[in-house]
């Protein structure tokens, strides 16, 4: 190696995993856009800043309306990284703009898109939300400005994105997205830890990643060194004595 190539700075790189959705549409695509738009107008927040890879492997190349899929998605908001299940010199299909493709991936399931709104409660203190009842499996609650509070539990199924903190005051079953807007000092706490999905800034770990001996028990989660930690909340209580 030339001393010219030693003395260039060494260029680093990091790791950062992402979850993606993956919509499959259904022949009788007419049909399927119908109950999308529906699902939209049930949630409408769903779709928001999230990934979503496009699965086409169920429609054929004759599918009516195919040509119109994908930018009928992109109208809506929806956020296309990635196409496969179809061939890009399809007559129907070869005229979109195709993002690059990504290879891999692990499928952790399917998806409960929310049925109807959480409504948005009116006491804000700050930017902070503050939820007084439980969140419902399938129900997404979001707060783009600041932490969220909620005085009860989070439901499986159930997702809760901030761009602060989370707090929940009773078991969180569901996903807890915190730092949504780039804020790696966001923490979750929870006082009953059972969750499915934890992610802060980008970073996420599954139900799997845990330590089991944290079930149930009152934890935080937070972000060290681009990894996200679980430990146990420990509350400390100064005693004051008056003599």
């Amino acid at each position: 190696m030339s001393d010219e190539l030693r003395s260039l700075p060494k260029i680093r790189a990091r790791g950062r995993s992402f979850l993606a959705l993956v919509l499959s549409p259904e022949p009788g695509l007419s049909d399927w856009m119908a109950g999308l738009d529906a699902q939209i107008a049930r949630s409408a927040a769903f779709f928001a800043s999230k990934p979503v890879i496009l699965d086409l492997s169920l429609l054929g190349p004759d599918e009516p309306g195919l040509g119109k899929l994908y930018p009928a998605l992109l109208e809506r908001g929806i956020r296309i990284i990635a196409i496969e299940g179809a061939d890009p010199a399809t007559p129907a299909i070869s005229h979109w703009q195709w993002p690059a493709g990504l290879d891999g991936g692990r499928a952790s399931g399917a998806v409960t898109i929310p049925e109807d709104h959480v409504p948005v409660p009116e006491r804000i203190q700050g930017s902070s939300l503050i939820f007084e009842q439980p969140i419902r499996s399938g129900q997404t609650i979001m707060n783009p400005d600041g932490d969220i509070i909620i005085i009860g539990s989070v439901g499986s199924g159930a997702e809760v994105t901030a761009a602060g903190s989370i707090h929940v005051y009773g078991t969180l079953r569901g996903r807890a997205i915190a730092g949504m807007n780039g804020q790696p000092e966001a923490r979750i706490f929870a006082h009953d830890m059972r969750a499915e999905l934890l992610a802060i800034d980008g970073y996420y770990m599954t139900a799997e990643d845990i330590d089991p001996r944290l079930s149930g028990s009152p934890s935080q989660a937070m972000l060290n060194n681009d990894t996200i930690v679980v430990q146990p909340l420990t509350l400390r209580m100064a005693v004051i004595q008056r003599r």
